[in-house]
């Protein structure tokens, strides 16, 4: 199927309107400024006060200032879209655009902060800007790295969440629980194989698998492969101590050690998942799984496998990437709610419980799944709602929201 000619075009007509805009971003002030008594309690002397009382009680930030509605979206700009290590300057144009989602469909104030490149003290230029913000979307940083970041976040009092890998790995739950009752399969006997060992493909590792989940708030499937250029991930493999995550994977998937290719995987799995690159699933491949099988192929902007021909292999339940075919698997119906919900709560992490209640949600938006419709669309900004709901009365029940009027 081709890509370029339809792409070229959109490719020049974007250029243009950011020419024209200067970008997709402003900044506006909520208060008028038309006199002096205005300026008087924006600004000098009135605000005095205001600094006063948060000198007292940092929480106050939330109650005086941007805090409360505003998060960082923080990249290295080591892996933006499919355009790979482009730096800081180059990811500014995509960060912007994921404010402008944040804007859209949660109503969260949303600003890039782009390092050009990845330092060794990018962990603590991150934590000294975190003051200003009430939540910390991670992304476009490059695993291994975006791992270590991430975990090293966790304890500076606000949200940090790396979109690539939870908010994937939430749709992909979300795409699954229907998928299950459009084949009249249990999710628990699920056999997956998932293609890419990255960022994504290694947290919907760990959320499929429970692995480091509260067993009482996740439901585990019964096996997962995962593969990466080498093939096969499994213990004993060659090389694995140099990555602890692979590690991870190994230890915890694949309980029959199966060395081998993708293609050795793929025969007799129920479920595919694509994380990785264009097409390098065959039909081939899919007419080696179980029946009525689920591919979720989802590299963009060339997918593994093209939904047709894995449909013509015998897929029963396709999804992609791409706006353009039924089952967008698409981050966008997560990240917006989840840190709506966070913020609303003013928890101080996303926790597991609030994750796996976003993917439970976003299933819960179609109430009555089929092949063609396992998701609900993107633009249903209801989605952005009822995820919010679930994620904040999840950070309520875990413990981590702050109580406020």
């Amino acid at each position: 199927m081709p890509f370029s000619a339809e792409s070229n075009e959109i490719y020049q007509e974007s250029l243009a309107m950011h020419a024209k805009h200067k970008g997709k971003l402003g900044i506006r002030s909520k208060v008028p400024l038309k006199t002096k008594h205005d300026l008087s309690i924006a600004y000098t002397p009135g605000v005095a006060e205001v600094s006063r009382e948060i000198v007292k009680d940092k929480n106050l930030a939330y109650e005086y200032t941007l805090k409360a509605n505003t998060i960082a979206i923080v990249t290295d700009g080591s892996a933006v879209l499919g355009l790979g290590n482009i730096g800081g300057y180059a990811a500014i144009p995509v960060m912007e655009g994921k404010a402008i989602l944040f804007k859209k469909f949660a109503g969260v104030d949303a600003f890039p902060i782009c390092f050009e490149s990845y330092e060794t003290d990018f962990v603590d230029k991150v934590r000294n800007i975190a003051p200003v913000f009430g939540g910390i979307n991670l992304e476009d940083i490059a695993a291994p790295k975006c791992f270590e970041v991430e975990d090293a976040l966790q304890d500076i009092g606000i949200p940090v969440m790396h979109d690539d890998q939870h908010g994937t790995a939430v749709v992909v739950l979300a795409a699954l629980l229907n998928s299950c009752k459009v084949t009249g399969r249990k999710y628990s006997d699920l056999n997956i194989v998932i293609c890419g060992a990255g960022a994504a493909g290694y947290a919907i590792t760990r959320m499929l698998k429970c692995i480091g989940y509260n067993p009482d708030v996740c439901t585990r499937v019964n096996e997962i492969i995962v593969c990466d250029t080498q093939g096969t991930i499994f213990r004993g493999r060659e090389g694995l101590y140099k990555n602890k995550y692979k590690f991870i994977i190994a230890e915890e998937t694949n309980k029959p050690a199966l060395a081998g290719s993708l293609a050795d995987a793929i025969q007799g799995a129920d479920v595919l998942i694509g994380v990785s690159a264009p097409g390098i699933i065959t039909e081939e491949m899919v007419r080696s799984m179980n029946r009525d099988a689920i591919v979720f192929a989802m590299a963009n902007p060339v997918p593994e496998i093209w939904p047709d021909a894995a449909k013509h292999a015998g897929a029963a339940v396709v999804g992609t990437g791409r706006s353009d075919f039924p089952n967008q698997i698409n981050n966008v119906l997560a990240f917006p709610g989840i840190f709506r919900g966070a913020l609303d709560t003013r928890a101080t992490r996303i926790t597991d419980e609030m994750k796996i209640a976003a993917a439970h949600a976003i299933a819960g938006c179609v109430p009555k799944p089929h092949r063609e419709r396992i998701l609900p669309n993107i633009l249903d900004k209801s989605v952005t709602k009822a995820v919010a709901e679930a994620v904040a009365q999840a950070a309520v029940r875990c413990g981590c929201s702050r109580p406020h009027n």
